[in-house]
């Protein structure tokens, strides 16, 4: 204790410590983080390649999340506004002819009515066509009418199927083609090290987190979007019954 007592008092006024030096026998600090851009420039083609595939895959299936977002979610707010209008007790002869003059085409449950009610008028204009025979016309319009709204709503559901199965799996080309590569270099050196072959298996990797990138999200969004089209769906199909219950009462006595 004297001794070290005796060393800081013999240091000169205004000394500054010594700075930290690399001890000798350990090995340096490593850089800080990865160069993600760096590694997809030097990697080779086919893996570059595949890395652009993904990309593209990505950025379409995050297209088709959005605006199949906003479809669904359009096509909710649209059915809950025209069930208000349905089912306040009004005339559905008014309803349809509000409906059918529309400049817009209908879509949704607009559009089933229209199919239905349009049906019914038409066949129980026709002398001798008896009330059965009209309100199964009217549900096969609506049947129609429904499966053309259901199908609209799936569409490019299957994109998003597609790139969350396939993803994985083109990424993994391209880390396994990378991995190749960099395997075959090594055939030319006399000593392999691990800094020989981490650079080229890091290049490789980029692909398979490429991969995952892209699917992840597109499975989420198809699982998500399927779950509410068929919620859609059922919800079509109760207003097509119940639609059809009300033409069978009206049907023996009311005229169009």
């Amino acid at each position: 204790m004297m001794f070290l007592a005796l060393l800081q008092s013999a240091a000169p006024a205004g000394a500054s410590p010594l700075p930290d030096a690399p001890i000798p026998g350990l090995p340096a600090a490593p850089d800080a983080g990865l160069d993600y851009l760096q590694l997809i420039l030097h990697a080779s083609l086919p893996v570059q390649l595949v890395i652009v595939l993904l990309l593209l895959a990505s950025v379409a299936s995050w297209a088709i999340i959005f605006r199949k977002h906003r479809v669904l979610r359009g096509a909710n707010r649209a059915a809950d506004d025209f069930e208000e209008r349905f089912w306040s007790g009004g005339d559905l002869a008014a309803l349809f002819r509000e409906v059918s003059g529309s400049d817009q085409r209908p879509t949704g449950l607009a559009a089933i009515f229209e199919a239905g009610f349009r049906e019914f008028a038409r066949l129980r204009q026709k002398r001798g066509m008896d009330s059965r025979t009209q309100i199964e016309g009217a549900q096969r319009a609506m049947r129609a009418s429904l499966a053309r709204e259901v199908d609209g709503l799936e569409s490019n559901l299957e994109l998003l199927a597609n790139v969350g199965s396939i993803s994985p799996y083109v990424g993994l080309f391209g880390t396994v083609w990378g991995i190749m590569i960099s395997f075959h270099g090594l055939a030319s050196m006399k000593e392999a090290t691990i800094a020989t072959v981490a650079p080229g298996i890091s290049e490789a990797l980029v692909a398979t987190a490429m991969g995952l990138f892209a699917a992840i999200p597109a499975v989420w969004a198809y699982n998500r979007f399927a779950t509410k089209v068929d919620r859609i769906n059922v919800r079509y199909e109760a207003f097509a019954e119940e639609f059809s219950s009300i033409l069978q009462r009206q049907a023996p006595h009311d005229e169009y």
